[in-house]
C-alpha cells in the first residue's frame, strides 16, 4: 500500500451550509440523509445528528445502482436495527425506489400527521430537508421525485450552493442543501472513500495517489472485475506504482521513451469506477459482517 497521506476539504462554504441547515430545521418535519451505497459510512456526515437536533428523519441509500444489491440490503437491515430509522435503497437512474421514498416519508411521519389532523391541521405538504455530502446525488434525487429537472444536477462535487425548495406535485416540499463535508477526517480511509467516488474535488488531492490505494482495494476484493475491465491481472505484482503502469500499460497509455502516463492511467481508474464500468462494487460493509 503507498504512503500513508491525509485528505482534507472544507471550504468556506461548506461552514456556511452547517449554519443554514441548523437555521431551517425548525421549518422541516423531517430529514432524508441522503448517502452514497458504494460507502455508507464514509459518506455520512458526523456532526448531523447534532445539527438535526432529533428531528424525524429516513435513510436514503442513493446510487444503489453502482453497489453490491445485497450488500445494499444489509446496510438497509443494519441502520434499521441500530439507529431504529427507516432505511432504503434508490437508483435514480430508472426510478427503482424513487416512488417508495414519499411513501417512506409518510410512513415515518405517521405520529406527526395523525396529531395535526386531530387538531385540524391538514392540508400542508410535509416539508422535508434533504442533506448529504457533495455529488452524493441530491438534486438527481430531487429530480427523479418531481418528474422533471428542478434542482440542478452534475456529476461533480459543490454544484448546489443555496437552498432550495422543490415542490414534489404538491404531496411533499423538499427543502434542498448543499453538500458539506466535516472539518478533518480523522480516518485517512474515509478521505479515500470520498476521492474514489467524486465527493472531494480531484484538484486537492493526489490523483495517482487515490487510483493506486482504489486499485489495491479492487484487486483484493473484487480481482475479477479488475481483469475483466483491462484484460490485466496484477496477483505477481507487488508495488501499487506498478499496478498503475500495467493499467496504463494495457490501455496502450505510452509517452515518449515507452513509459506510461500515469496519471492519465489513474484519472480513467477512477472515471471509470465513478461510472460503474467496474460493475456493482461496495467498498463499506456493515460492522460485524466479514467481507
Amino acid at each position: 500500500m503507498s504512503e500513508n497521506r491525509t485528505i482534507n476539504w472544507f471550504p468556506g462554504h461548506m461552514k456556511v451550509t452547517e449554519r443554514l441547515i441548523k437555521e431551517n430545521m425548525s421549518k422541516v418535519d423531517l430529514v432524508i440523509e441522503l448517502i452514497d451505497a458504494r460507502i455508507p459510512l464514509s459518506s455520512r456526515n458526523p456532526l448531523l445528528a447534532k445539527l438535526i437536533n432529533n428531528k424525524p428523519r429516513i435513510v436514503v441509500l442513493g446510487k444503489s445502482d453502482l453497489a453490491d444489491s445485497n450488500v445494499n440490503d444489509m446496510w438497509i437491515k443494519y441502520i434499521a436495527k441500530t439507529e431504529k430509522v427507516l432505511a432504503i435503497a434508490v437508483n435514480c437512474k430508472n426510478a427503482k425506489g424513487v416512488k417508495s421514498v414519499v411513501t417512506t416519508i409518510k410512513t415515518a411521519l405517521t405520529d406527526l400527521i395523525k396529531n395535526k389532523s386531530s387538531k385540524g391541521m391538514i392540508g400542508r405538504a410535509p416539508r422535508v430537508m434533504i442533506v448529504g455530502i457533495p455529488n452524493v446525488g441530491k438534486s438527481t434525487l430531487i429530480n427523479s421525485l418531481a418528474g422533471k429537472n428542478k434542482a440542478k444536477a452534475e456529476n461533480r462535487p459543490g454544484v448546489t450552493t443555496n437552498k432550495q425548495w422543490v415542490s414534489i406535485n404538491g404531496v411533499v416540499d423538499l427543502l434542498d442543501m448543499p453538500g458539506t463535508l466535516w472539518h478533518k477526517f480523522e480516518d485517512p480511509t474515509v478521505g479515500l472513500n470520498l476521492a474514489y467516488i467524486g465527493s472531494i474535488k480531484d484538484s486537492v488531492f493526489d490523483i495517482e495517489y487515490v487510483a493506486m490505494n482504489l486499485l489495491e482495494y479492487l484487486h483484493k476484493n473484487y480481482n475479477d472485475k479488475l481483469i475483466e475491465r483491462f484484460n490485466v491481472d496484477l496477483s505477481g505484482v507487488d508495488e501499487p506504482f506498478e499496478k498503475l503502469e500495467e493499467v496504463g500499460r494495457s490501455r496502450g497509455m505510452l509517452v515518449k521513451g515507452g513509459n506510461v502516463d500515469t496519471e492519465r492511467a489513474a484519472i480513467t481508474v477512477l472515471e471509470e469506477y465513478r461510472s460503474g464500468k467496474f460493475g456493482k462494487i461496495t467498498l463499506e460493509m456493515p460492522p460485524n459482517i466479514e467481507n
